[in-house]
């Protein structure tokens, strides 16, 4: 059976970011069977009608319209269930994972049928944002870099701590507990993962039930890149960092006592 993937990027305002990430993916995917969802949580922009005038000519790409309410990790979970191919990839939107780190992943897929890939910002040939060059892991250039982007400083220093703690809390083989930018076969993911999730925690509980199912990981490193268009969804001050960040680690030690 030939190789197929669904590449889901769930979507709210990213209009602008979409129109440099899907032509990058067209490029990068190319030979391959694949096709894009684009699953949205009710954006205000024209997102819409952009993916709708890219379905004209390209069949393959589609606009998932969400009626529910908002949530990033049901948004990736209706994807899922959208996709009529046997892999599944899903990833974010706003262009901080590069087109062509999919194709490589797909080529190690492909390579590894069974196995589950994340891009991963901690393995070799991965670095966080704000880095520009994987040999200048300088903290003050990456400072540097993501405050003149359109992340903030405050999310890309907590992103790294927080990931570095859970992965204590968890105890996890895998680097990027957090990464959010995973492909493998679509029957490997199950909807409790996501609906009982707030934001991101949930691909802890992914990780968790791939890890269980004695399923192999292979990490892929990539170089996250800083926002070019719109604001960062994650942590923009302290005490939002507490709030989004507590289901983490209430997430991580809860897998890691119960495994669930």
């Amino acid at each position: 059976m030939a190789y197929s993937v669904s590449i889901i990027l769930p979507t709210i305002n990213e209009e602008e970011n979409l129109k440099l990430l899907i032509p990058d993916l067209i490029e990068n995917l190319d030979g391959i069977d694949y096709s894009i969802i684009v699953a949205d949580d009710g954006s205000s922009d024209n997102s819409k009608e952009y993916v709708e005038s890219l379905n004209l000519v390209h069949k393959n790409i589609t606009f998932l319209n969400r009626n529910s309410p908002p949530s990033l990790p049901m948004s990736i979970w209706d994807g899922i269930e959208e996709a009529n191919t046997d892999y599944v990839l899903w990833m974010d939107a706003d262009g901080s994972m590069p087109a062509n780190t999919v194709r490589e992943m797909v080529d190690i897929s492909n390579q590894n049928l069974e196995s589950v890939v994340i891009g991963s910002r901690f393995v070799e040939g991965g670095a966080y944002k704000g880095i520009l060059e994987l040999e200048e892991k300088s903290l003050i250039k990456a400072i540097f870099n993501v405050y003149k982007s359109n992340d903030t400083v405050l999310g890309m220093i907590l992103s790294n701590l927080f990931n570095k703690l859970l992965r204590t809390i968890f105890k996890s083989q895998v680097h990027d507990i957090t990464s959010g930018f995973i492909l493998g076969k679509k029957d490997y993911f199950n909807k409790d993962a996501f609906e009982e999730a707030e934001y991101g925690e949930y691909f802890i509980k992914v990780v968790s039930k791939i890890l269980s199912s004695n399923i192999e990981i292979i990490e892929k490193g990539y170089v996250c890149e800083t926002r070019k268009y719109g604001s960062s969804k994650t942590a923009t001050s302290f005490l939002q960092l507490l709030k989004r960040g507590y289901p983490y680690i209430l997430t991580a030690y809860k897998v890691r006592k119960h495994g669930i």
